[in-house]
């Protein structure tokens, strides 16, 4: 039981995280037409779930979690910077890090506080998948469990961007996270990829976030 609660605490929006800023290019697809209701809200994100947060970032929590050394973590790290190729994705990356890397800091979790210091000191990125890699193992969460915490948070915060966004109600982000939730299952029940072969392929999404850095006004930071 103790495990269940242990992930429930980390995926609850309760925990802070941090992610509540981005909206990873929904706000631009909404300007630009592109996604107009909770069906276009839901689509983008399955697109998103499966080409990038399972092909990819799954990936790399994966090995943070297993990561023996905080040397492998670094590497992992500066791996998932390099494929980054979309500078706000990379800053927003980096900034969900570092707030969930700074809670576990202050909460004393296991290498949390070192690897704080590494990126701190720039010697490391800090991405949100590596940080949820080490800090979901770190407390005790086995690698399932930080999978489907992370790949639920996943959903929650673009859903979330969404409703902020007037794109879904209330009512229909619950039915979309059902819905999606299953596909997220779907996505667990698969091998996950090895760091070597994570790759990524939402073209529209990342090139929205490349076009909200110029956007004249923003709600979102990317």
């Amino acid at each position: 039981m103790i495990d269940l609660l242990r992930a429930l605490q980390h995926g609850d929006s309760f925990f802070p995280s941090g992610g509540v800023a981005f909206s990873l290019g929904l706000e631009t697809l909404k300007e630009d037409g592109k996604v107009r209701d909770g069906a276009g809200v839901e689509r983008v994100i399955a697109e998103q779930l499966r080409q990038r947060w399972a092909s990819a970032d799954r990936a790399f929590i994966a090995a943070a979690h297993g990561a023996a050394a905080l040397d492998d973590v670094v590497r992992l790290d500066a791996m998932l910077d390099a494929m980054t190729l979309a500078k706000e994705l990379r800053e927003g990356a980096r900034r969900n890090g570092a707030a969930l890397l700074r809670v576990h800091a202050e909460l004393g979790t296991p290498r949390a506080a070192d690897y704080r210091l590494l990126v701190r000191e720039e010697r490391a990125p800090g991405h949100l998948p590596i940080v949820q890699g080490l800090c979901f193992g770190g407390r005790g969460l086995a690698r399932d469990e930080a999978l489907a915490v992370a790949g639920h948070g996943f959903l929650v915060g673009l859903l979330a961007a969404a409703l902020r966004l007037g794109l879904i109600g209330h009512v229909n982000t619950q039915s979309a996270l059902t819905r999606l939730h299953a596909l997220l299952a779907e996505v667990l029940a698969t091998p996950v990829p090895l760091p070597e072969d994570a790759h990524a392929f939402t073209p529209m999404p990342e090139i929205a976030v490349m076009r909200h850095e110029v956007a004249a006004g923003r709600l979102f930071a990317n």
